[in-house]
């Protein structure tokens, strides 16, 4: 029962993140249009720090770290912070909210090809015909509509936003994989601090802060939310998902992130939905689901766990 509500509370833990971070395209694609994508992340990060800062100080935890485990803190804070938040900011520039929620949804495929090639994994054929499926997907996510018909646009945003899929499969199995015996909240904390030192000399360069003074109340509660609920809690609740369950069973919870973007785009950005997206979309969820064919069993193992 312990090992179930350990599951149970990680998997709580990762949906929530996987919430905010739906939302979080949204948030982005709403501030781009006042703000560059270095200083909207400047203003991200340094408001998360400061919340994860307070977080440390009334829990009492301690901020020191041996010097051991900096090189790792610096590897995680540089890819899953700085280089993600670069490229998914970048690229919603030239695509829309919704598009960026599917294609994050195929990060699970490339963490299983990494399997393949540094873990020695098999590649069976069932995992070949759900890659083939949730490639289809994403080249149907990546066409865009021209008057009455479609037609292909793998533009540059496109391009960032599959980068940054694999750049988080890489991410998230170093973070599990390295083991840092600190608390997330602990290690969250200097990963967006890291985040903030390396995305300042942007703000300076590009004078980020003349264009503060354009952002209307909805956009500064937009920013609000990507630097406390995004680049704060998800981040630390992700951190302590991985610490209950594997990274490829925490890497299923993506499948969510597409819907949240969706419902919000929807809502906040009045975007329109496209069949074709609609349709790529849920092939990429399918296509993945079949490479990760464990979900089916560790879903039945957690019910029959409950029952007894």
């Amino acid at each position: 029962m312990t090992h179930f509500r350990s599951q149970l509370t990680s998997s709580v833990y990762a949906t929530i993140s996987i919430s905010f971070w739906g939302v979080s395209f949204v948030s982005t694609k709403a501030v781009l249009g006042k703000l560059d994508p270095y200083s909207l992340l400047v203003l991200r990060f340094g408001i998360g720090s400061l919340l994860l800062l307070l977080l440390l100080l009334i829990q009492r935890n301690r901020l020191k770290v041996s010097i051991n485990y900096i090189p790792h803190i610096i590897v995680l804070g540089i890819l899953g912070v700085f280089v993600h938040q670069v490229l998914q900011a970048t690229a919603l520039l030239t695509i829309d909210a919704s598009s960026a929620g599917w294609l994050i949804s195929f990060s699970p495929i490339f963490t299983v090809i990494l399997s393949i090639l540094f873990l020695h994994e098999k590649m069976s054929i069932t995992k070949a015909v759900g890659m083939i499926l949730a490639i289809t997907g994403v080249l149907l996510v990546t066409t865009t509509r021209s008057g009455q018909s479609f037609e292909f646009a793998m533009n540059i945003g496109f391009l960032l936003m599959i980068l940054s899929t694999l750049n988080w499969a890489v991410y998230s199995v170093l973070l599990k994989s390295l083991n840092i015996p600190y608390p997330p909240l602990l290690v969250t904390f200097y990963m967006c601090l890291l985040g903030l030192i390396l995305t300042t000399p942007f703000i300076i360069r590009n004078r980020g802060w003349e264009s503060l003074s354009l952002l209307t109340n909805s956009e500064w509660a937009h920013l609000l939310f990507l630097g406390v609920f995004v680049s704060g809690i998800a981040y630390w609740y992700w951190g302590k998902a991985l610490e209950g369950l594997e990274a490829s069973k925490v890497s299923m919870f993506l499948y969510l992130e597409p819907i949240t973007t969706l419902v919000a785009a929807v809502l906040l950005l009045k975007e329109k939905v496209f069949i074709i997206s609609l349709t790529g979309g849920i092939i990429i969820i399918i296509g993945v689901i079949i490479v990760n064919g464990q979900i089916v069993p560790m879903l039945l193992s957690l019910f029959t766990k409950k029952r007894l």
